[in-house]
């Protein structure tokens, strides 16, 4: 492993690395974990292998304290920052909402093994009633999991993964130059995409104005809320009007609508991407006339237009 020789300083990558992408820097914290794996095996030194695992999970709940408490302290209104900064759709944020309701403070024991996830399930966790103690439980169990599968991959594939780097050398390309010529051309391939998605939805969407004219000049339109059962605790107000029925589980009301029928849509991201992957959704489902809102709720709300107040079950 003579081309791979910074396995002293494993702990510290580890707990850098792993810390980086548990506060969302676009640090490929997996990759890390697998070639600081790679560089534990000659060393053969159990106590450095056991530091190197307890530098990443300190890395990793310090990372997921941070948004924790953010959470504690910020409430759901952190997901729309999340919205704002995130390279991911915004529907990471509905369908991880959607995951914490069903699963709980459980989910976070495979949340990192899905890209975006856990990012998004622990501020909800600390914006939610759980137990600092009950979190660090889960949190910790499930840390431990997802480091144990990188550090274990990496001592595995090590002489796989010590040819590759030998391979690169060759042509000038140490360790580091890998990792942020890999890093740019991740973060470029994901801005691209969120781009090109939100451009492509862009002429479909309807404004507040637009919508209050259709409101008043079409009684059956269909105005409808798709913010998780979290956001809508946070935020117990709608569009006058608006159904709530989850358009997951919902097959048969939507079956009864006329497809003709005009349906807005909207979440409460900024980027109200969420509201038009649904709109897409059922437009494949025949619906002629879908549109989301141009920045959901709060769009509606800062333009000062009504809202209600909704009930929900508890």
């Amino acid at each position: 492993m003579a081309s791979v020789n910074w396995s002293d300083t494993a702990p510290v990558v580890a707990f850098l690395g792993v810390f980086a992408g548990a506060i969302g820097l676009p640090v490929p914290a997996m990759p890390t974990l697998i070639v600081v794996g790679s560089t534990l095996v000659l060393a053969r030194d159990p106590v450095l292998i056991l530091a190197t695992f307890l530098g990443a999970l300190a890395g990793a709940f310090a990372g997921d304290t941070a948004w924790f408490l953010t959470g504690r302290r910020f409430g759901y209104r952190v997901l729309d920052s999340l919205c704002r900064i995130s390279l991911s759709p915004d529907t990471c944020v509905r369908r991880a909402s959607g995951f914490f309701e069903k699963r709980g403070v459980k989910l976070l024991l495979v949340s990192r093994f899905i890209p975006g996830l856990s990012l998004v399930a622990i501020p909800i966790a600390g914006a939610g009633d759980t137990r600092f103690s009950r979190f660090t439980v889960y949190d910790l169990a499930g840390a431990a999991l997802w480091i144990s599968v990188g550090l274990s991959a990496g001592m595995l594939f090590y002489r796989q993964i010590d040819a590759v780097l030998a391979f690169l050398k060759q042509f000038g390309f140490g360790l580091a130059t890998l990792a942020a010529v890999s890093l740019v051309v991740w973060i470029a391939f994901r801005y691209i995409r969120r781009t090109l998605l939100i451009a492509r939805l862009r002429k479909s969407r309807i404004s507040v104005d637009e919508l209050a004219v259709l409101l008043a000049n079409d009684p059956g339109a269909l105005i409808v809320d798709v913010r998780s059962i979290s956001n809508r605790k946070d935020d117990p107000f709608v569009i006058p009007g608006s159904r709530l029925f989850d358009l997951t589980t919902a097959s048969a009301e939507l079956s009864e609508l006329p497809r003709n029928t005009a349906v807005v849509i909207y979440c409460s991201c900024p980027n109200e991407v969420s509201a038009a992957k649904v709109a897409e959704r059922l437009t494949k489902l025949g619906f002629a006339n879908v549109r989301p809102l141009t920045g959901g709720i709060s769009a509606w709300r800062d333009a000062g237009r009504d809202v209600e107040a909704i009930i929900l079950a508890t």
